[in-house]
């Protein structure tokens, strides 16, 4: 499920890209954060489905040792073990996963798809993590689970065809893989063996987090030009247009939050996008961003503009 710094990176993402354009068109940049926050889910699906891609691969390869015009013994009594794992089954057999990919038509269907799992599958076989488990008289649902956790960290999550598909697809999944990942190693991690697949929901059931999302955004964008004035009054010795336009981006993020988000504590906002700097902005800008923001964090306060509902919410 996503957490609030992922959702705050992507409005970072749709804002400067709303900035950068001279269209100001406030539905098309909702539509597209949250376009931008599904994609993420896509992801995941996509990386639960190479499980059962690379089965496939596996029984193909199985199938075609057979029919060799002189096989060998080990071709003609193949150890099963991968392909008869028993959560790669349950996961293959999920309803819900199907209905789920159907819909969002994602899938690993087509001949450069399948390359990379040949590929892919190559490489596994050879690996530590693959042939420990195939050699291995463990013959259980937890054995096969902690296999599917082992291969996942290391083979899946780690590979660069992998890799390189997601770029391709999209510029910003490089910053949504580690999530995704997280994401099925979680799903992975509470699957029973008696139960049927259960899949983690985009969002936390009962949450705002669609709500948080859209209002950052929204409130940013109304209040730029306030948020602007007081970054300028901050910066006296700098022109606004020399600082990275990201760095702005994320200081109006963060007024934006301390006094439309009662219930996020201060020290909350400010560590946040002291954080996200460090990842979105220069080396530099880290201490630049720290500074103004606690300045704004003082003159708001005596402003009387940030307001924190909540025992312990005042920092």
């Amino acid at each position: 499920m996503l957490n609030r710094r992922h959702l705050r990176i992507k409005v970072l993402q749709t804002l400067y890209a709303y900035f950068q354009s001279n269209e100001d068109n406030y539905e098309k940049t909702e539509k597209s954060l949250l376009q931008s926050v599904d994609k993420i889910y896509d992801l995941y699906i996509y990386l639960l489905l190479s499980f059962t891609e690379l089965k496939t691969i596996a029984s193909s390869r199985i199938e075609e040792n057979k029919k060799k015009i002189r096989p060998t013994t080990e071709d003609l009594n193949p150890n099963l073990k991968f392909v008869s794992n028993l959560l790669i089954e349950k996961l293959e057999g999920s309803k819900d996963l199907r209905k789920i990919s159907e819909s969002k038509k994602i899938n690993w269907v087509g001949a450069e798809k399948k390359e990379i799992f040949r590929k892919m599958f190559l490489q596994i076989k050879d690996s530590e993590t693959y042939m420990h488990h195939m050699n291995s008289d463990e013959v259980n649902f937890e054995a096969d689970l902690s296999f599917c956790l082992d291969l996942f960290k290391v083979e899946i999550a780690n590979s660069p065809y992998l890799y390189n598909f997601f770029e391709e697809e999209s510029i910003f999944w490089m910053d949504d893989i580690d999530l995704s990942c997280s994401m099925v190693l979680k799903t992975l991690k509470m699957q029973q063996e008696l139960s049927e697949f259960e899949l983690l929901p985009l969002y936390k059931k009962d949450d705002d987090e669609e709500e948080f999302v859209k209002t950052l955004l929204r409130k940013t964008i109304s209040m730029d030009k306030d948020n602007e004035r007081l970054i300028d009054e901050l910066t006296k010795n700098w022109e606004l247009d020399r600082i990275a336009k990201m760095d702005v981006i994320l200081m109006k993020m963060a007024i934006t939050e301390l006094q439309i988000f009662n219930s996020i504590p201060t020290k909350v906002t400010l560590n946040e996008y002291i954080e996200i700097s460090k990842y979105y902005s220069t080396p530099k800008s880290n201490g630049f961003i720290n500074g103004i923001l606690d300045k704004s964090i003082q003159i708001l306060t005596n402003q009387n503009k940030i307001r924190k509902i909540g025992r312990g919410l005042l920092n």
